[in-house]
């Protein structure tokens, strides 16, 4: 893999989005091209774009995509901000796509190619706000670490794929392992859609950088054994106060680290900081469908009418946080 993907995770070409089916990694690189905000919108409920810098840049260049529908089938205004509100409601807790999505709005009356090229605008600083948040997140922790290589435990995908450029927490790991400041990765599967198993680990073997999956069960143990060094992870939203959502599992490796005095980072960018939202006891945490726990990647796993309980994410209190890490900031709650 080069300084960037060798891919393009989320993009624009002659008047709509493309886009890096995420469902069908590792075993299969496959291109989405999506014409309507109804395809934009089922692409983002399936996960086949996810990543809270992705989302937002989706968010982004699909208000261009409705706009540009919009001028070719004279949709009347109406239609069009119902375009708009569909796709900024497709995830509920990720503050980047709403946040994203009504800033392209306020683009609209210039129309279509103005609109276009505001989403265009915000790829590029997604881009470079990552590489910013890498760089920044890896001296904090050399700082607070040492100068011994880190064992490093993450959870779900913060790389590219999520994030476009180097990503968050992955970038802060990519850029330890450039500054051979790394030792090796511990990536928890992330259930139920494994998002670390399938993509993190893909990222990572892409990268030649060493790695272990582990059963996101035995993440916490592995940290009171004195085998991590420091958790550092991403997020979905981040309260005024430092509270974070982040995908179901996260939780519980705060209050590991915690026990275990080692560091819990999150790495995410400006834009995830939400200060319309005092605390994490306001964020919405998405409910999802149940056979995503009762089946693993389709194939069923429990028994036949087993009921569960999908929730996508979990809140980590700002107390259990030691630092927040963005592109222009360190924030330690």
């Amino acid at each position: 893999m080069s300084s960037e993907a060798a891919f393009e995770v989320i993009g624009w070409r002659d008047g709509h989005i493309i886009a890096l089916d995420q469902t069908a990694l590792p075993h299969d690189i496959r291109m989405l091209h999506l014409t309507t905000v109804g395809e934009l919108v089922d692409a983002i409920g399936r996960l086949a774009i996810r990543g809270a810098p992705v989302l937002g840049a989706a968010g982004a260049l699909g208000v261009a995509l409705a706009a540009r529908q919009a001028e070719q089938d004279g949709w009347d205004a109406a239609r069009l901000d119902a375009a708009v509100k569909q796709i900024a409601e497709a995830r509920p807790t990720a503050v980047n796509l709403r946040r994203e999505a009504e800033a392209a709005a306020a683009v609209i009356p210039q129309g279509a190619a103005a609109v276009a090229a505001a989403a265009l605008a915000t790829v590029a600083t997604t881009v470079a706000a990552s590489h910013q948040m890498s760089e920044r997140g890896a001296r904090y922790l050399r700082e607070r670490c040492g100068p011994a290589p880190l064992r490093v435990e993450t959870h779900c995908n913060t790389g590219s794929l999520a994030c476009l450029g180097w990503g968050t927490a992955l970038g802060v790991i990519r850029a330890l392992n450039n500054s051979e400041a790394l030792a090796h990765v511990l990536v928890d599967e992330t259930r139920p859609l494994l998002q670390g198993a399938r993509l993190t680990c893909w990222e990572l073997g892409q990268l030649a950088i060493e790695h272990y999956l582990l059963a996101d069960a035995a993440g916490p143990f592995l940290i009171s054994q004195g085998l991590v060094d420091a958790v550092v992870v991403g997020a979905d939203r981040v309260a005024a106060n430092g509270d974070v959502a982040n995908k179901i599992g996260t939780y519980s490796l705060a209050l590991a680290a915690q026990q275990a005095r080692i560091p819990f980072v999150v790495v995410v960018p400006e834009s995830t900081i939400d200060p319309a939202t005092p605390d994490g006891g306001q964020i919405t945490v998405e409910r999802r469908a149940e056979d995503e726990v009762t089946h693993v990647l389709g194939v069923p796993a429990a028994p036949d009418g087993t009921r569960a309980l999908n929730y996508a994410f979990d809140i980590t209190p700002a107390a259990l946080v030691t630092a927040i890490i963005t592109e222009s900031r360190v924030i330690e709650p």
